[in-house]
């Protein structure tokens, strides 16, 4: 019988994972890259860009037997690092000791992934564009040193990130519902650098964060000892929201200097190359991508290119690669092989299309409603308070209450969908607990854990009851 090869649109972390995958079930796989090799021509730049990989992705690394290599070289956040305006800085833990994310090196995935997809009999065509995609003929049309060709597939999975050449084709199809929506807000990549004496300028031991209500910067350690830094700054100013300059009017030295100086004071000393980095590293926008279905016959797409979400949850490249899991899972739950039929694969492709859906659309909202949060609720005292009491009851009250950070990044058999459902119900239980704390203790008993336990244990019982 012919082996029908398996051909995916981007080298990324979650199509090179996918063809890995694939390439150990005995598939032929064959990725298209629209850019040149990375790990030759330098793309990443000299500097390690970095992401927060947390359980979901590691779970998914795991099935190509990288997961505790790509662990040991992370750095371990435990919590967020909250600076004021002081320059004092408060921890915030993210779950239970021993729960943490982690900051890694988005290129050294990135080429450890391609180095043992390509070690597994995968082709790799860098500089090959998807210019367009044939639904109907399954046909790429593939653009290579200024030359169109059509290659036919026989499945076709796009990995192609948020401008993906498979959904645009898609789009065109009848019946295709599809939204963008941006933030108001563009983000600009900095850079804090070793001390002289080579070590890290601030604790490394967490998500550094500056919350000034509606913009805020964070900075994520390296392994070199540098750190990352990400502003994200609305493009325009509104004084009525407290936002006395946009990005626009950050133009000359002494504004960009007056706004970090006025905002991150106790940043300012640690960037040397602020002005620098500010003027040349380019402006992005934040966007969020919603579309169905992701499927089209023997086609899919999957990642960013389905659900291109905002990154304040650290969850983009974690749902990208449990998608990759979880069409796994089903390849080997219904038995496909490389002889397996287009209508055998168009059934597997639309079963996790429909399936994963709702966790696509639940975290892109996670997503959004944590910039809030990020940038204005972790310096509120009310938030902080809640949080130190969702500790408490996840020690006191084990079984009865998660909570939603904790499911939706420690617990990657928990979707998220299902996680989503939970926070909500969880947030209107938080609300009347800590309103009767505050309206029936006195403020120097709201730390008093022998008065807290029995309203939360009436509130439990309650909607447990319910």
């Amino acid at each position: 019988m012919p082996q029908h090869p398996v051909h995916l649109l981007g080298a990324g972390p979650v199509g090179c994972l996918a063809a890995i995958l694939l390439a150990q079930r005995g598939f032929k796989a064959i990725i298209h890259e629209r850019r040149p090799d990375s790990r030759r021509q330098g793309a990443y730049g000299g500097r390690s860009i970095n992401l927060a990989l947390s359980n979901r992705g590691f779970l998914a690394l795991a099935a190509a037997r990288l997961e505790a290599e790509i662990q040991s070289v992370g750095l371990p956040m435990p919590g967020r690092l909250i600076h004021d305006r002081q320059g004092q800085v408060q921890f915030q833990a993210y779950g239970k000791e021993g729960q943490a994310i982690y900051s890694l090196s988005r290129a050294g995935l990135n080429y450890k992934l391609m180095d043992l997809a390509q070690l597994q009999g995968v082709q790799i065509h860098f500089e090959s564009r998807c210019v367009d995609v044939l639904l109907a003929q399954h046909e790429l049309v593939l653009e290579h040193q200024g030359e169109i060709h059509h290659e036919p597939y026989h499945v076709l999975l796009g990995t192609d990130g948020s401008y993906s050449a498979l959904r645009y084709a898609m789009q065109k199809t009848d019946r295709f519902d599809y939204s963008q929506s941006y933030l108001p807000h563009g983000y600009k990549e900095l850079h804090i650098p070793p001390t002289q004496g080579g070590e890290f300028a601030m604790n490394p031991d967490g998500l550094h964060i500056w919350p000034r209500g509606q913009y805020m910067m964070i900075a994520l350690p390296n392994p070199d000892r540098s750190f990352t830094c990400t502003l994200f700054q609305p493009y325009e100013a509104d004084p009525e929201r407290g936002v006395q300059e946009g990005l626009q009017d950050l133009q000359s030295d002494e504004e960009i200097l007056r706004f970090f100086k006025r905002d991150f004071k106790d940043a300012v000393p640690l960037m040397p190359t602020l002005l620098e980095d500010f003027r040349k590293n380019a402006t992005s926008s934040l966007v969020t991508v919603r579309c169905s279905p992701w499927n089209y016959g023997p086609s899919c797409i999957m990642g960013d290119a389905a659900h291109a979400i905002v990154p304040f949850y650290g969850q983009g490249l974690n749902c990208g690669l449990e998608d990759v899991r979880k069409l796994m899972e089903l390849v080997d739950a219904v038995g496909l092989h490389p002889e397996s039929d287009q209508q055998a694969w168009a059934n597997v492709l639309e079963t996790f299309a429909t399936t994963r859906k709702p966790d696509g659309d639940a975290i892109a909202q996670l997503a959004l409603d944590n910039f809030i949060e990020m940038r204005d609720k972790v310096a509120d005292p009310r938030f902080v308070f809640q949080k130190n009491l969702e500790a408490r009851m996840q020690e006191q009250f084990a079984g009865q209450w998660t909570p939603l950070y904790t499911q939706v990044t420690f617990e990657p058999l928990t979707p998220y969908h299902q996680a989503y459902r939970n926070g909500q119900v969880q947030q209107a239980l938080m609300d009347r607990i800590i309103d009767r704390i505050y309206s029936s203790l006195s403020e120097q008993d709201h730390g008093n854990m022998n008065l807290i336990d029995p309203i939360i244990q009436q509130e439990l019982h309650a909607i447990g009851q319910a």
